[in-house]
């Protein structure tokens, strides 16, 4: 098996992620098809520092609760798989452990094949993986310079292993890929890496856990062929001091389907940064998301769309609900070149501030060149309605499940775009600040 090496000049990486990249040398052998990207994207991460508020992508963004997590990988059997509810009806599960073969007993249903060794290595360069709106995508080998977001560079550069999977035709079951760090105290890096045939179909659902000190770092890319189409949901439900960054890049080709869905609560940090490329329009992406923050929590949201092509179409939608001194932020970016003639991109925000020491920063932007295009952006920032609340409690319900009533139908809109399969998870529950179902 390869090794990892890390560079020796002096760098302005941190004291922590330079810890984290000597753990993981000294660690963890990476497949032997993943081991020269990983290799380039721990050169990269090297000679990066931490992001800081100096950053205009950060500057919204405490890092500390990243910083208190011990800069080394979860030892195995620090996850608890066991614990899990049973997989619902129709669903094929995979348990990401950073350590085992989430392959190892399972039968992949028709439809989908794992990538073979000897192909991985040539996908992980074509693969486009930045969506920067500032240019065209670019592939795995200039994606991990010093431009390279940082949080699918940090999953990149420790991930020991790699679940690669072709989709052919249409996938009858739904694949829910699931990661708990339950009682563990350091880094979970987890990647993935999809490709979806012409005409493919699938139904994917991320649930990613945690109860401790714990980072879970993921980097999810997919790339839809012409014609295919993407059910994507991810559930994050932590708790305590955990933090989650994940990281999405999704390559779209003519006439394809993106559909995602997110609901992130519990988190001391949580970042969420999904990055899709029409790479040559004509397609559509259509992203809802869903955070909750309460006490001192932290979620962040980055989201970056890029029209390569003309006809292309987006329709976003993010939704918060800030309690207690939480801090919510959202960027989205949607970038609409001159060869993107004929867009129809739509981008809304809309928080509900539950505390008078909340906070959200809320920024949808577009930036447009072409000339012939349909886009509009908003954002809202507002209370419970007084009204509405009103006409609840003259029927005779008491305030607090007045105030619940309306919470659950400001969720309701995104979550029932989730895979029917997320229903085991409770996913209102957590957005209602009730208890993850942890058996």
């Amino acid at each position: 098996m390869a090794s990892l090496s890390i560079p020796t000049a002096e760098a302005p990486a941190s004291s922590w992620g330079t810890a984290l990249l000597h753990t993981v040398a000294a660690e963890v052998s990476p497949e032997p098809a993943l081991a020269a990207a990983r290799q380039q994207a721990a050169r990269a991460l090297a000679e990066r520092p931490l992001p800081s508020r100096r950053e205009e992508a950060w500057r919204f963004t405490d890092i500390a609760p990243l910083q208190a997590i011990t800069p080394a990988l979860l030892a195995p059997g620090t996850t608890a798989p066991a614990s899990l509810p049973a997989a619902a009806a129709g669903v094929v599960r995979l348990v990401l452990d950073g350590h085992g073969d989430p392959l190892a007993g399972v039968s992949l249903p028709v439809g989908i094949e794992s990538i073979p060794a000897a192909e991985l290595g040539t996908l992980l360069q074509k693969t486009p993986t930045d969506r920067g709106v500032e240019g065209a995508s670019t592939h795995a080998a200039a994606w991990a310079g010093s431009e390279a977001p940082w949080c699918g560079l940090l999953a990149a550069a420790t991930a020991g292993q790699i679940l690669a999977l072709r989709v052919k035709g249409v996938v009858e079951p739904t694949l829910e890929l699931v990661s708990e760090a339950d009682s563990g105290e350091g880094v979970l890096p987890l990647r993935v890496l999809l490709i979806l045939e012409p005409d493919a179909q699938l139904e994917l659902l991320q649930v990613h856990r945690a109860a401790a000190a714990s980072l879970t770092s993921v980097f999810l890319q997919a790339r839809l062929g012409a014609g295919a189409r993407l059910s994507h949901g991810l559930i994050g439900q932590g708790s305590g001091a955990a933090v989650l960054l994940a990281e999405l890049a999704i390559d779209q080709e003519p006439a394809s389907h993106y559909a995602f869905t997110s609901a992130v609560a519990g988190w001391a940090l949580s970042r969420l940064e999904p990055r899709v490329l029409q790479s040559s329009g004509a397609a559509t992406s259509r992203l809802r998301s869903l955070q909750r923050v309460d006490g001192r929590q932290i979620a962040d949201q980055h989201s970056q769309v890029r029209f390569e092509g003309p006809e292309g179409k987006l329709d976003q939608l993010h939704k918060v609900i800030a309690d207690g001194a939480g801090r919510s932020v959202f960027n989205g970016a949607v970038a609409v070149p001159r060869a993107a003639q004929r867009t129809d991109a739509v981008q809304l925000s809309r928080s509900l501030l539950l505390s008078d020491r909340a906070r959200i920063d809320t920024k949808p932007q577009l930036e447009i060149v072409a000339d012939d295009v349909k886009c509009a952006h908003g954002a809202t920032v507002s209370r419970l309605q007084q009204e509405e609340l009103f006409y609840l409690r003259s029927r005779g319900i008491d305030a607090a499940r007045a105030a619940g009533l309306l919470l659950r139908g400001f969720c309701g809109e995104v979550l029932r775009d989730l895979p029917a399969a997320a229903a085991i998870w409770q996913p209102l529950g957590a957005m209602l600040g009730e208890e993850a179902p942890r058996p």
